[in-house]
Protein backbone atom coordinates (compact mmCIF):
# COMPACT_ATOMS: atom_id res chain seq x y z
CA UNK A 1 0.00 0.00 0.00
CA UNK A 2 0.77 3.00 -0.86
CA UNK A 3 2.62 5.61 2.07
CA UNK A 4 2.78 9.36 3.37
CA UNK A 5 5.40 10.77 5.55
CA UNK A 6 4.14 11.87 8.52
CA UNK A 7 6.87 13.20 10.85
CA UNK A 8 9.26 10.62 9.98
CA UNK A 9 6.31 7.83 9.87
CA UNK A 10 4.87 6.15 7.17
CA UNK A 11 1.41 6.50 7.10
CA UNK A 12 -1.27 4.41 5.14
CA UNK A 13 -4.09 7.12 3.87
CA UNK A 14 -7.88 5.85 3.73
CA UNK A 15 -7.88 5.62 0.44
CA UNK A 16 -5.06 3.04 0.09
CA UNK A 17 -6.66 1.15 2.87
CA UNK A 18 -10.22 0.75 1.18
CA UNK A 19 -8.63 -0.65 -2.08
CA UNK A 20 -6.65 -3.32 0.07
CA UNK A 21 -9.70 -4.29 1.68
CA UNK A 22 -11.63 -4.51 -1.67
CA UNK A 23 -9.32 -6.31 -3.00
CA UNK A 24 -8.53 -8.52 -0.44
CA UNK A 25 -11.75 -9.13 1.25
CA UNK A 26 -14.20 -10.10 -1.69
CA UNK A 27 -17.85 -10.11 -0.36
CA UNK A 28 -17.63 -8.36 3.11
CA UNK A 29 -19.01 -5.12 3.67
CA UNK A 30 -17.78 -1.71 5.05
CA UNK A 31 -20.51 0.08 6.64
CA UNK A 32 -21.94 3.50 8.10
CA UNK A 33 -24.54 4.34 10.40
CA UNK A 34 -25.32 8.01 12.26
CA UNK A 35 -24.84 7.59 15.57
CA UNK A 36 -25.46 11.58 15.63
CA UNK A 37 -26.44 13.97 13.08
CA UNK A 38 -27.33 17.75 13.46
CA UNK A 39 -25.99 20.96 11.73
CA UNK A 40 -23.24 21.28 13.49
CA UNK A 41 -21.70 18.21 14.53
CA UNK A 42 -21.67 14.48 13.19
CA UNK A 43 -20.53 11.19 14.38
CA UNK A 44 -20.60 7.91 12.22
CA UNK A 45 -20.16 4.12 13.40
CA UNK A 46 -18.43 2.27 10.49
CA UNK A 47 -18.37 -1.26 10.61
CA UNK A 48 -16.82 -4.30 8.68
CA UNK A 49 -19.22 -7.19 8.12
CA UNK A 50 -17.71 -10.58 6.89
CA UNK A 51 -18.93 -12.52 4.12
CA UNK A 52 -21.75 -13.83 6.59
CA UNK A 53 -22.77 -10.80 7.79
CA UNK A 54 -21.08 -11.21 11.38
CA UNK A 55 -19.56 -8.15 12.72
CA UNK A 56 -16.02 -8.48 12.74
CA UNK A 57 -14.29 -5.13 13.38
CA UNK A 58 -15.67 -1.21 13.87
CA UNK A 59 -14.88 2.58 13.98
CA UNK A 60 -16.48 5.64 14.82
CA UNK A 61 -15.93 9.03 14.32
CA UNK A 62 -16.77 12.77 15.36
CA UNK A 63 -16.66 16.20 13.35
CA UNK A 64 -18.03 19.51 14.12
CA UNK A 65 -18.72 21.78 11.35
CA UNK A 66 -16.22 24.72 10.92
CA UNK A 67 -13.57 23.18 13.00
CA UNK A 68 -10.97 23.00 10.08
CA UNK A 69 -11.06 24.76 6.50
CA UNK A 70 -12.65 20.95 5.19
CA UNK A 71 -14.98 20.58 7.78
CA UNK A 72 -16.93 24.12 6.54
CA UNK A 73 -18.27 22.38 3.85
CA UNK A 74 -17.87 18.57 4.12
CA UNK A 75 -17.79 17.87 8.39
CA UNK A 76 -19.99 15.06 7.24
CA UNK A 77 -17.54 12.87 4.82
CA UNK A 78 -14.67 13.89 7.00
CA UNK A 79 -16.28 12.08 9.14
CA UNK A 80 -17.33 9.35 7.37
CA UNK A 81 -13.66 8.72 5.88
CA UNK A 82 -12.39 8.95 9.71
CA UNK A 83 -14.92 6.53 10.86
CA UNK A 84 -13.75 4.41 7.95
CA UNK A 85 -9.83 4.55 8.34
CA UNK A 86 -10.39 3.31 11.79
CA UNK A 87 -12.36 0.40 11.87
CA UNK A 88 -9.93 -0.68 8.91
CA UNK A 89 -7.29 -0.02 11.02
CA UNK A 90 -8.70 -2.08 13.81
CA UNK A 91 -8.89 -4.66 11.15
CA UNK A 92 -5.14 -4.50 10.94
CA UNK A 93 -5.35 -2.78 7.39
CA UNK A 94 -2.52 -0.03 7.63
CA UNK A 95 -1.62 -0.59 10.60
CA UNK A 96 2.26 0.30 11.41
CA UNK A 97 2.47 0.29 15.26
CA UNK A 98 -0.78 2.32 16.79
CA UNK A 99 -4.74 2.48 16.03
CA UNK A 100 -4.42 6.00 16.61
CA UNK A 101 -5.78 7.79 13.59
CA UNK A 102 -2.60 10.33 12.01
CA UNK A 103 -4.39 12.93 12.89
CA UNK A 104 -5.11 12.11 16.52
CA UNK A 105 -0.87 11.32 16.45
CA UNK A 106 -0.22 14.62 14.72
CA UNK A 107 -2.59 16.72 17.24
CA UNK A 108 -0.98 14.64 20.63
CA UNK A 109 2.21 15.55 19.19
CA UNK A 110 0.90 19.79 18.69
CA UNK A 111 0.00 19.67 22.15
CA UNK A 112 3.11 18.24 23.33
CA UNK A 113 5.40 21.51 21.17
CA UNK A 114 2.36 23.47 22.56
CA UNK A 115 2.76 22.67 26.17
CA UNK A 116 6.93 22.45 25.88
CA UNK A 117 7.43 25.73 24.11
CA UNK A 118 6.46 28.95 25.55
CA UNK A 119 6.35 30.64 21.97
CA UNK A 120 3.26 30.03 20.76
CA UNK A 121 2.64 29.98 16.90
CA UNK A 122 1.02 32.77 14.81
CA UNK A 123 -2.24 33.32 15.01
CA UNK A 124 -4.22 31.86 12.84
CA UNK A 125 -1.66 29.24 11.59
CA UNK A 126 -3.45 25.11 11.46
CA UNK A 127 -1.13 22.66 11.79
CA UNK A 128 -1.67 20.28 8.62
CA UNK A 129 -2.70 16.80 8.85
CA UNK A 130 -3.31 14.05 6.97
CA UNK A 131 -7.10 13.95 6.76
CA UNK A 132 -7.09 18.10 5.61
CA UNK A 133 -4.17 16.79 3.11
CA UNK A 134 -6.20 14.00 1.77
CA UNK A 135 -9.22 16.58 1.14
CA UNK A 136 -7.84 19.61 -0.16
CA UNK A 137 -5.63 16.63 -2.76
CA UNK A 138 -9.92 16.02 -3.36
CA UNK A 139 -10.81 19.34 -3.95
CA UNK A 140 -8.12 19.84 -6.44
CA UNK A 141 -9.04 16.36 -7.95
CA UNK A 142 -12.76 18.25 -7.89
CA UNK A 143 -11.40 21.62 -9.63
CA UNK A 144 -11.02 23.81 -6.59
CA UNK A 145 -7.47 24.03 -6.94
CA UNK A 146 -7.82 27.75 -6.82
CA UNK A 147 -9.75 27.59 -3.32
CA UNK A 148 -6.71 25.10 -2.34
CA UNK A 149 -4.44 27.36 -3.09
CA UNK A 150 -5.64 30.40 -1.01
CA UNK A 151 -6.15 28.23 1.69
CA UNK A 152 -3.14 27.00 2.13
CA UNK A 153 -1.23 29.75 3.45
CA UNK A 154 -3.67 29.18 6.75
CA UNK A 155 -1.70 26.04 7.38
CA UNK A 156 1.72 25.15 8.75
CA UNK A 157 2.98 22.46 6.75
CA UNK A 158 5.60 20.15 6.07
CA UNK A 159 7.92 21.01 2.87
CA UNK A 160 6.37 17.56 1.70
CA UNK A 161 3.21 18.64 2.27
CA UNK A 162 3.43 21.69 0.55
CA UNK A 163 5.15 20.28 -2.53
CA UNK A 164 2.64 17.45 -3.17
CA UNK A 165 -0.05 20.37 -3.25
CA UNK A 166 1.88 22.75 -5.64
CA UNK A 167 2.71 19.84 -8.20
CA UNK A 168 -0.95 18.72 -7.86
CA UNK A 169 -2.55 22.27 -8.24
CA UNK A 170 0.15 22.41 -11.18
CA UNK A 171 -1.15 19.42 -13.26
CA UNK A 172 -4.78 20.34 -13.00
CA UNK A 173 -4.47 23.69 -14.49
Amino acid sequence: MKTINIHGKQYVEVNERIKYFRKHFKGWALTTEFVELTDEKCTIKAAILDDKGCLISNGVASETKGSSFINKTSYIENCETSAWGRALGNLGIGLDVAIASADEVLNAKAQDKKNESKTSKPVGKITMNVRVLENMLKGIADGKSKQVKESMSKYDMTKEQENTLTVMINTTK
